[in-house]
């Protein structure tokens, strides 16, 4: 566990010692500021039945930001040491594969956690600054922010798989936003083509949108956490793979 625990901490250097590590941060606070914002001015202009933390967590910009924080966050984990060689060093040196890849994960997710906190302090700015009562419950601000983790759990584990694929940061990034936009639009099928056909369950299913709505109404259900938790484990499982694979042949 001492190599595991290094070998995270080194990784977390790597976000926070770098200017790109700060930049994300700030761009994802930014952007949770303003679907917040937005959220509230629907609120003034209009009465709206839902909970602010419902609506934000629904608006087109929360998908557009959501969706680009894993190829961020993960397209250099193994595709920048693959370009620079440094990848080839580390796997020859005494630690096992699991170790490398468990731990870039870890890392990855440590980053992704820290990138929600702002958000939540932004909706606890809420109750601090204003003599009103909160537009939500603790139960949909849990849900959201849970559903949320579920999702980054899964979500960053494609885009380790990719970038383990690939030496090339662009080519990695461009293929975890391809998964992630697929695993999108495979929500609306049911919308789409209605919910005759006999995969309609299946796409209720594995339907980030829905989860979320759940989850932020308040709403906990165990069968996304199995979900995400399995393909986050199975992509973590494939990724291993493709690094031994590299690793013993060379």
């Amino acid at each position: 566990m001492r190599l595991f625990r290094i070998l995270t901490l080194k990784e977390l250097k790597g976000y926070f010692l770098t200017p790109f590590g700060w930049m994300v941060l700030a761009f994802i606070t930014i952007m949770q500021g303003v679907s917040l914002s937005t959220a509230m001015k629907g609120f003034r202009d209009t009465p709206i039945r839902d909970s602010l933390v419902y609506v934000t967590f629904h608006t087109p910009l929360f998908w557009f930001y959501f969706l680009f924080i894993f190829p961020l966050i993960t397209m250099r984990l193994f595709s920048e040491e693959e370009r620079s060689g440094t990848l080839e060093t580390l796997l020859t040196a005494p630690v096992k594969t699991w170790q490398v890849v468990l731990s870039k994960y870890t890392a990855a997710m440590i980053f992704y956690t820290i990138l929600w906190i702002p958000g939540f302090v932004q909706f606890k700015m809420f109750e601090w600054s204003t003599d009103l009562p909160p537009a939500w419950t603790a139960g949909a601000l849990g849900g959201a922010f849970a559903a949320v983790m579920l999702m980054g759990a899964a979500f960053t584990a494609m885009g380790c798989l990719a970038s383990a694929l690939t030496s090339s940061q662009i080519i990695a990034g461009i293929f975890t936003i391809g998964l992630l936009v697929i695993q999108y639009f495979l929500g609306y099928v049911t919308i789409i083509w209605g919910e005759s056909f006999a995969g309609a369950e299946f796409f209720h299913y594995i339907s980030a949108q829905q989860h979320l709505h759940y989850f932020a109404s308040g709403l906990f259900d165990t069968r996304p956490m199995i979900y995400y938790l399995s393909v986050a484990v199975f992509v973590l499982f494939l990724t291993y793979q493709v690094v031994d694979y590299r690793r013993w042949r060379r």
